[in-house]
């Protein structure tokens, strides 16, 4: 199979290859080799003409085959036909060691290309290209489509069995999307599933047939942490190739969580590790014996060791090397609701209708005796037989789960009975039910993310250590009581964002106020609960609280929470809630990102819960929403989107941004006090500008007040604000907090173009306090003054017309007013004018005989405007300026 030489050239810009034109540039792979490991070795070749594929000296049988019947079409050479000339690179694919080949010397450079992570230190001039998709032939046939290089039939179907091989064709869950992509180019360009099927499926040898024989009849069978694993082991009669494929038809039979063959031959002893799950690590038990590979699939040569030696110490170490499967626990719902089997059908179908499941377990006497369908509710409805018991029409069986069962118990019962709930089954009472849903969640999730540690250390670095230690006492007492407390939404959120933690919130399943009420009892402080909503706060401020890691300072209070579901009567409505589980507290929440939990209890203290892709969108960057009614349900949430987006750098994803533009006429339908509420949150963010111009995007700022815009002119009004109070430019406040004179003046720049009628509208709308709505009129007002205030006016004539407003309107218009007279008059007035006072009080003038009365406010305003305008700077001033004004009073009345 000789190679005919091309001379184009590419740039092999796809995996960054450069190739090299004074010696020669080898496509390189492991022993033993399967279709993905040649057919990357012919991807590359293509790729990288001046390439040389050359083909390992042991390869499998179907790979063999199919080269022996087309291999004359294929540029492959053999090691002994390789002419003696320098090995410049190497192009190292589907596996990351290598043995030398003649010519390889300190100048040659090695470039590895392969679908697993790099898993060793590289020598000098090496270098690493890898992706985690299902083949290593996928990485090569993207940049073959991207370049748009021709391949004939015969090429394209042996690059689409290297895909296939490694993917279970399409099935094994490491499939990616890319990989799908790939074999749709290669099944384009010829490729053809007929000879795949053939090569992929190619017969046992008589050895191997024998070999699987009786490594069947050895297969011993073992539950571990939920998981089915298989070991078999065997003596082969002689040499044999390619225990691999017997392990694959091993493992389509009985289709374990994973498979071990031992097979001894030859003085030695080989293991093959295959498995389906993350939760087994095949490279960490080949490594165990010498050898290795990656998390799916491995092996090891084993030597010295008998056969049955080994393998007790296979089920020794095993347990070393396998996580728990996800169990019933962690994906059902608790706080269910059973039926007995007398209820009425109609009050059954009132309960479905409220809160939208599907199904719910009847229980006889603690028993569980059958499962109750909407399905079979509305057509029992349908025929008028509401007044039946549920009994009559529920699907029979006494059908159940554990919460230390696997969930593939829960899957194969649903097989089985064609249920589409199963209840959860602890101590004899029914505690939770497990839907299909939640096996479909669990599938698009599964396993991606456990991070148990790293979420650990995440608290430590965000939490002083007594805060931390008190935490754990938390959760160790919930524990005790039988509950699980964990931290949920914007506090997990904030943790993996490293971003500052401010307030502490606990949600329990269990009663949060016994848990409150208990840690009051052992540390002091108050609690003050709210029983119909099951929450406590415990007042933590000025009680001294030590822990063992020193004193709790600076954490005024803890919220406690019951884990609890919501039902909304009707779109915008406030919510009805009522306990449930910590999987269906998350699920009212409003995005994804907020849906995270962390388990504080001492067995599983860390542990990272996500039931909605949250982390991924975390990861991601995107606000997603976790059902299509969610801002019909509430539609603050679209100014809370708004919000977080800005607040943390992220963006609306495409789905949930047409949710918002569907909904956002349902803001006009939300009470006031909600309104203002959010979007005095926006008015309190470091750049609310860049939210309400997002807002503005989405149509929804005419909703919050009639006539608000958030163009260019209110972003630039409000980065002027935020300078003026950051540098100190304007520091008249008259005490006000300065985070709340800014929400204040946000309020005030948006109402600033309002006209007078749409300004009332609004302050009806969203229910302002009296005092910050006349503070909204008087903006108007002052802005109204504007043209009389750029006229040349003494100090006094200002403060004539500026004395009735508050300091935050003044404020307000100085930020909005262009520069001019006006602007720095409203600037002298409210940091020098505003506070001049005369030196002479009220007893004063009646010392000097000024009536009681009006005459006493008349002259002192008299007084305080000529000394804005110069006219007196003394207490003597003062006084004769009264005289004076007493005696010209004389004067006139006697006249």
């Amino acid at each position: 199979m000789r190679r005919s030489h091309r001379r184009d050239r590419h740039s092999a810009l796809q995996v960054g290859i450069t190739v090299m034109e004074s010696g020669l540039t080898l496509v390189l792979t492991h022993e033993n080799a399967d279709f993905d490991a040649v057919a990357a070795q012919l991807a590359a070749a293509r790729l990288y003409p001046r390439a040389i594929p050359v083909l390992p000296r042991r390869v499998n049988r179907n790979v063999r085959a199919f080269l022996n019947l087309y291999g004359d079409q294929l540029p492959f050479m053999l090691p002994d036909e390789l002419i003696r000339r320098p090995v410049d690179m190497v192009i190292l694919v589907d596996t990351q060691t290598m043995a030398t080949v003649r010519g390889m010397g300190p100048q040659t450079r090695v470039q590895i290309i392969d679908h697993h992570p790099l898993a060793r230190d590289l020598p000098p001039g090496w270098t690493y290209h890898g992706e985690p998709v299902g083949a290593t032939t996928t990485l090569l046939v993207e940049g073959l489509a991207e370049r748009g290089i021709a391949l004939s039939w015969v090429e394209a179907t042996f690059l689409l069995l290297g895909i296939y091989e490694d993917t279970g064709s399409l099935t094994y869950p490491s499939t990616t999307p890319r990989d799908l992509r790939a074999a749709a180019w290669l099944m384009e360009r010829g490729a053809d599933l007929a000879v795949v099927s053939e090569f992929l499926h190619h017969p046992l040898s008589e050895a191997q047939r024998r070999l699987y024989d009786r490594l069947l009849e050895s297969a011993q069978t073992l539950e571990l942490e939920g998981h089915t694993v298989i070991i078999a082991a065997a003596r082969a009669d002689g040499f044999l190739e390619e225990v691999s494929s017997v392990a694959h038809r091993l493992r389509d039979l009985f289709e374990p969580s994973a498979l071990f063959v031992l097979v001894e031959f030859d003085g030695h002893v080989q293991l093959v590790c295959r498995t389906t799950t993350d939760d087994i690590d095949a490279g960490g038990v080949a490594a165990h014996f010498g050898g290795g590979g990656h998390a799916r699939a491995a092996a090891a040569v084993i030597r010295g060791r008998s056969l049955e030696e080994i393998r007790e110490e296979l089920v020794r170490i095993l347990p070393r090397h396998i996580r728990p499967a996800v169990t019933v626990a962690e994906i059902m719902s608790r706080g269910v609701r059973v039926f007995p089997p007398d209820l009425p059908i109609r009050e059954a179908a009132k309960e479905m209708q409220r809160t939208g499941h599907e199904g719910f377990p009847v229980v006889r006497e603690g028993r569980v005796v059958g499962l109750l369908t909407r399905r079979a509710v509305d057509r029992a409805m349908q025929h008028g037989l509401g007044g039946q018991p549920v009994e009559r029409v529920m699907e029979k069986g006494e059908v159940f789960v554990l919460p230390s069962d696997p969930v593939e118990k829960v899957q194969r019962l649903m097989i089985e009975t064609g249920w589409g709930q199963i209840p959860v089954v602890e101590d004899g009472e029914v505690v939770g039910i497990v839907t299909r849903t939640d096996l479909i969640q669990l599938w698009g999730e599964r396993r991606k993310v456990r991070p148990r540690f790293s979420v650990t250390s995440a608290m430590e670095a965000a939490f002083p250590p007594p805060w931390l230690a008190l935490v754990r006492e938390i959760g160790a007492t919930a524990q005790a009581m039988g509950f699980t407390a964990y931290f949920v939404g914007g506090l997990v959120r904030d943790l993996i964002l490293n971003h500052p933690i401010v307030d502490v919130d606990i949600v329990v399943e269990g009663d949060a106020i016994a848990l409150a009420d208990a840690m009051r009892a052992r540390y002091g402080g108050r609690v003050v609960a709210h029983r119909r909503f099951g929450t406590a706060k415990w007042l933590l401020e000025g009680t001294g609280i030590t822990t063992p890691a020193g004193p709790v300072e600076g954490l005024k209070a803890i919220d406690f929470v019951t884990a609890r579901r919501e039902f909304y009567a009707h779109p915008t409505a406030l919510p009805q809630v009522e306990p449930s589980s910590i999987k269906q507290d998350l699920h009212r929440r409003d995005f994804t990102i907020n849906t995270l939990a962390v388990c504080l209890n001492p067995d599983r203290f860390g542990e990272l819960l996500d039931f909605y892709g949250g982390l991924q969108d975390l990861q991601r960057g995107l606000i997603r929403v976790l059902h299509s009614l969610s801002f019909v349900e509430d539609p603050t949430r679209i100014l809370r989107a708004a919000r977080l987006e800005a607040r943390l750098g992220f963006r609306v994803e495409p789905r949930t941004e047409e949710l918002i533009q569907h909904a956002v006429d349902l803001l006009a339908r939300v009470s006031g006090e909600r309104i203002r509420h959010e979007m005095e949150l926006i008015l309190a963010e470091p750049e609310p500008e860049r939210i309400l111009a997002r807002l503005e995007e989405w149509k929804a700022l005419t909703f919050v007040m009639p006539g608000l815009r958030a163009d260019d002119w209110l972003q630039e009004r409000f980065r002027a604000m935020r300078a003026a109070l950051e540098d100190g430019e304007w520091q008249a406040r008259e005490g006000t907090p300065l985070d709340r004179w800014r929400v204040l003046a946000g309020w005030g720049l948006m109402a600033y173009r309002l006209t007078p009628a749409q300004l009332e509208q609004g302050i009806r709308r969203l229910r302002f306090p009296s005092r910050e709505a006349e503070a909204l009129r008087a903006v108007l007002e002052v802005r109204g003054k504007l043209e009389r205030l750029a006229d040349p006016l003494k100090p006094s004539t200002v403060a004539e017309h500026l004395d009735p407003y508050p300091l935050i309107a003044l404020f307000v218009v100085w930020v909005a007013a262009p520069p001019g007279r006006a602007r720095d008059n409203l600037f002298r007035y409210a940091h020098i004018w505003r506070g001049v006072r005369p030196l002479l009080r009220g007893d004063d003038l009646r010392r000097l005989g000024v009536p009681e009365g009006p005459a006493i406010g008349e002259m002192l305003r008299a007084l305080r405007a000529a000394r804005l305008d110069g006219e007196v700077q003394t207490r003597e001033d003062e006084i004769a300026f009264v005289k004076a004004r007493m005696g010209a009073a004389s004067g006139q009345g006697s006249r």
